[in-house]
Order: C-alpha cells, then structure tokens, then sequence
C-alpha cells in the first residue's frame, strides 16, 4: 500500500511543480494613458511546451472591457525560457500598439511580473499584476 502511495506522488510531483510556475495564469498590463489594459494568459507554448507564452486573452478601454479588440487571441509573449528563480529570458515580446517584436525577459515575484523588452540600446519595461 505505502508502495502504491509513494508511486501516485512521484508522478504528480513533476506535475505540481510545473503548475505553480512563476509565470502562469493571468495578467494584467500596466494601464495606458486612456486607462486601457490588456489581460494576458501565460502559459506552456503550444510549439514546445517547455516553454512559457502569453496570449491576449481580453482588452479594457477606459470604459470597460473591449470585446472589438483586434488583437484578441494574439501571441503577446513567445518562447520564454525558465531559468530558475521565477526567471524568464530567451523569448520575445509583442507591443500591439506599436507592432514591434522586441528581446524580452521576465521575472515574476508573486503576484507582479517584471516584463523588459529591448532593441538594440533601446530597453522598456512594465510591471505586470497577477489576476488569476
């Protein structure tokens, strides 16, 4: 029975671990000068799961949520690496209001995400907050 018991663990360990990952769930963006935000969901990419991605998932102008939003269901973030510590490196990021692709890196701290994206010498950044 203790045999039985200890095999169901070893296989649902890999499993829990994997799904409190740093980054996962969803995020709000920094509001823009209207009070407009996006809502992120992060998770495993669908090209290689090993890796972390953020599909935009829902759109709020300064009136409420946009449900019009052309970008609805769009790869925001793409291909982030775990490198431990709730850290994330070797992806990209998507601005939707300039269409840029950018180098990106993240570091989730509980319920705040530090996104950095970057261009040669030219590096911007946000600060994410955890909704789900």
């Amino acid at each position: 029975m203790h045999r039985i018991i200890y095999m169901a663990l070893m296989l649902l360990l890999p499993v829990s671990a994997q799904a409190g990952s740093g980054a996962e769930g969803i995020w709000k963006t920094e509001p823009n000068e209207e009070g407009g935000y996006l809502e992120v969901t992060m998770g495993p990419c669908d090209a290689d799961a090993s890796k972390t991605c953020g599909v935009i998932s829902k759109a709020h102008n300064g009136q409420g949520v946009n449900s019009e939003y052309e970008h609805l269901g769009k790869l925001m973030v793409k291909g982030m690496d775990a490198d431990g510590d709730n850290e994330f490196s070797g992806g990209t990021i998507w601005d939707p209001q300039a269409d840029k692709t950018y180098k990106s890196k993240m570091q989730a701290d509980g319920k705040q995400l530090e996104v950095d994206g970057w261009i040669a010498f030219f590096c911007s950044g946000q600060t994410w907050t955890r909704l789900e």
